[in-house]
């Protein structure tokens, strides 16, 4: 395959591969990548069993992390690769429909370049139907959440949860998930609304069912209080979060004290002990009653806490403390000492929180902080959409309407043109109902009869006046547990908008990047001398 090009000329040393066998090889290694997360789309999607070096077993079917787990050689397949992650981290769904996307628009490039159309008209040609596609969908297909209230934002995290393990407790999960969205809402410098969905925390324990999973408003730790005569509920927190050693001062490596008198050492030892307690002292004197801190504190001065009717607890995650802060007001101190080199600690760096207690959930002890502005419990793609849904405020219906209604729309532009960019406007159209297809055929549905009922539907919408009842079936989408059309978003399937606009550009993105190479040349290393084994 890399064989020496007679037309290289100077060029030495290294394979040359250019023109189509390097577009054909390109799309091969596209169209194997997305043939491997192909039949995990959708809700009734198979899963992968993915083994790694160390005997490690992983199923999902979950795109990004399939494709995260594969080690891919061909650097064609690492640009999808890497666009699955992209998707995951912008959007966080929707990744396995980006590849499948991509993979299509690519092989359908390169046959209109073997039909001697030049790749630049094809890029132009996509560049054009992905600005109008993402138009049509905002003007046309967008539904206001504002319209459609809460119940949008449970359907979303339903749709997108339909695929993952949690989708048959969807009417559990789905409304925690939005619920725990909605409390961390924050409003940044520039008065946007965010949802971070960093802010939610999960945790899981083990020894009941997932429908016994809880959404607490507040933050839960897994850890417990440090010692067993400490209180286990503790109401009005004042939360001193620290990143401070509160264990003996010990001396510090490579200082040398001479001493001279035995009853000097004795002293040493008390003075050690005395700093810590006197560090204690200064946390419990401003008012705090729970002390969180990510190292150790010693047991002499566990009684320090008890008498003082105070929970510590030690060991936390840095990153949990640093969020406890952000909800309760207060401040991670990772030293006591202040300008004037003296050891202080301030009310002010306390954060208060209704109430903090030990709970026994299933087999696991953990401390909750009830109150604060936070919450914890969560499943990142659902939470992801809803992120989206709520920061980009409109969703489209899913089940494959999108893709239909653009295809149809596409299809119409192109014929508008009277350019050779009609062609390639005509294919992508056609490589966007490879989604719709794929669905039905996972679904074990007839999929050449559905994409046609649905496209039918598509276009007698497209072509009704404004105001017409047919306006109506712009909505339809596949229903893939009976195998029919249905009006999706009355049955409450529905995608945030961000999210396909950010795929389908992805997806253009990375097919037009690779469709672009039209030659690659692979040095080859240079043979290192073999070693004299006699030493000579």
């Amino acid at each position: 395959m890399f064989q020496r090009d007679p037309r290289a000329g100077a060029f030495l040393g290294g394979d040359r591969v250019s023109g189509q066998d390097i577009r054909d090889q390109n799309v091969t290694a596209a169209l194997a990548i997305a043939n491997i997360v192909k039949s995990s789309l959708g809700p009734l999607g198979l899963d992968k069993m993915l083994v790694d070096n160390i005997g490690e077993v992983t199923i999902s079917n979950d795109g990004a992390t399939i494709l995260s787990l594969l080690s891919v050689e061909h650097p064609a397949g690492k640009i999808f690769v890497d666009l699955a992650q992209k998707q995951d981290k912008e959007v966080g769904d929707g990744t396995t429909s980006v590849v499948i996307i991509a993979s299509e628009l690519l092989r359908r490039a390169n046959e209109l370049v073997k039909a001697k159309i030049h790749p630049t008209t094809i890029i132009t040609g996509y560049r054009l139907a992905c600005r109008e596609a993402v138009k049509f969908m905002q003007d046309q297909l967008s539904i206001k959440v504002d319209s459609l209230g809460r119940d949008a934002l449970v359907n979303a995290a339903k749709t997108s949860m339909s695929s993952k393990i949690i989708g048959n407790d969807d009417d559990l999960f789905a409304p925690m998930a939005v619920d725990a969205m909605l409390a961390v809402k924050t409003i940044n410098m520039r008065g946007d609304i965010k949802y971070p969905v960093k802010a939610v925390n999960v945790l899981k324990a083990h020894g009941k069912s997932a429908r016994e999973s809880l959404y607490v408003q507040g933050y839960a730790l897994n850890c417990t209080v440090a010692s067993q005569a400490m209180k286990k509920r503790v109401t009005n927190a004042k939360i001193a979060c620290l990143d401070i050693n509160l264990q003996k001062a010990r001396m510090q490596l490579g200082v040398q004290i001479l001493v001279e008198d035995p009853n000097q050492l004795e002293e040493i030892r008390k003075r050690e002990a005395e700093i810590t307690l006197e560090r204690i002292r200064k946390i419990l004197a401003s008012g705090a009653n729970v002390v969180l801190t990510t190292k150790g504190i010693d047991d002499l001065c566990l009684k320090e806490f008890v008498e003082a009717g105070a929970m510590a607890v030690r060991r936390c995650r840095k990153e949990d403390l640093r969020r406890i802060a952000k909800a309760t007001g207060g401040t991670l101190i990772s030293s006591l000492a202040n300008l004037e080199g003296e050891e202080t600690y301030e009310a002010s760096y306390l954060g208060s929180a209704d109430e903090v207690v030990q709970e026994r959930i299933s087999d696991d002890e953990l401390i909750l902080i009830k109150g604060t502005k936070v919450m914890e419990r969560a499943l990142h793609d659902t939470l992801s959409i809803i992120k989206r849904t709520l920061e980009s405020g409109s969703v489209v219906p899913g089940g494959g309407a999108v893709e239909s209604a653009l295809s149809i729309y596409l299809e119409n532009f192109a014929t508008t043109l009277g350019s050779r960019e009609q062609l390639a406007i005509a294919e992508f159209a056609a490589a966007l109902l490879s989604i719709p297809k794929q669905l039905a055929v996972n679904a074990a549905k007839d999929s050449t009869d559905l994409v046609a009922k649905l496209r039918a539907y598509h276009h007698a919408a497209q072509n009704a006046p404004a105001g017409d009842p047919k306006k109506v079936l712009l909505r339809y989408g596949l229903d893939l547990m009976n195998g029919d059309v249905r009006d999706n978003v009355v049955a409450g399937v529905l995608e945030p908008t961000m999210s396909k606009v950010r795929s389908l550009k992805s997806a253009y993105e990375a097919a037009i990047s690779l469709l672009r190479i039209d030659d690659a040349i692979q040095c080859v290393p240079e043979p290192k001398p073999e070693a004299d084994s006699h030493g000579h």
